[in-house]
């Protein structure tokens, strides 16, 4: 099975087979995570950066009151704490969606990457990078936006993601996120939520049934969402 790493990074960048065995040779141990449990703590201090390999897992912060903000939603491919390699102490939580399988790479195979390895160090700078943009994405769309394009910009979002490591099927794919967590990535109630699903099926823009989501008029949602990929930097490009 193709590492999703190596099918993420390589659609940005060529990558040896030397390197594409590097990245293989790296991970430690296998793991898996349990919908609702945490693989990533606030004020843990990692060893370690987690791969995910399988499943939906999503970045979070606890307020006083109790209240859950999501900040980002990762897939299969997607390291989701490749930061901690250089920031240390997590600010942050990190939930598993969905059942989750999980890679381990210890820092200190991170750290000899970037030291014998200077093209694949640009490409996990890539990696964070890319992390950011869609957080920015988030930022702007959360901004200007009402919730129903929002909603309509993950869905295009998630989609171009999954597609990047195989994980749709022509239009559609599985999303195993419940309205609570949607309402908690939106920032929005979950009566809001079931009103802004039920808007764009009456638009014939999406199916949703149960976690299969089918994109019914990509044109029509991208437009919804005034959507333009650029920030996912999905060309191929000498890094």
């Amino acid at each position: 099975m193709t590492n999703p790493l190596t099918l993420k990074l390589e659609q940005r960048d060529r990558l040896s087979d030397e390197e594409k065995r590097v990245l293989d040779g790296a991970i430690a141990r296998i793991s898996t995570y349990a919908r609702g449990e945490d693989m990533v703590r606030e004020g843990e201090w990692p060893t370690e950066s987690k791969l995910l390999l399988e499943g939906f897992s999503a970045r979070y912060n606890l307020r006083r009151s109790g209240r859950r903000q999501i900040t980002a939603i990762y897939v299969t491919g997607d390291f989701v704490d490749l930061h901690s390699f250089v920031i240390k102490k997590m600010d942050h939580r990190v939930l598993a969606l969905s059942p989750c399988r999980v890679a381990h790479v210890p820092h200190e195979t991170l750290r000899e990457i970037t030291e014998r390895h200077p093209h694949l160090t640009r490409l996990l700078w890539l990696h964070t990078a890319l992390d950011a943009a869609l957080h920015r994405q988030w930022l702007v769309t959360m901004g200007t936006e009402e919730a129903l394009g929002q909603t309509a910009h993950l869905i295009c979002e998630l989609f171009l993601r999954l597609q990047v490591v195989g994980q749709t099927e022509g239009t559609s794919f599985r999303l195993p996120v419940t309205q609570a967590q949607l309402a908690d990535t939106l920032g929005i109630s979950l009566v809001h939520v079931n009103r802004i699903i039920q808007e764009l099926r009456r638009l014939g823009l999406i199916s949703w049934r149960g976690d299969l989501v089918e994109i019914k008029d990509w044109k029509g949602l991208a437009r919804l969402a005034d959507f333009d990929p650029a920030f996912l930097n999905l060309v191929n490009k000498p890094r």
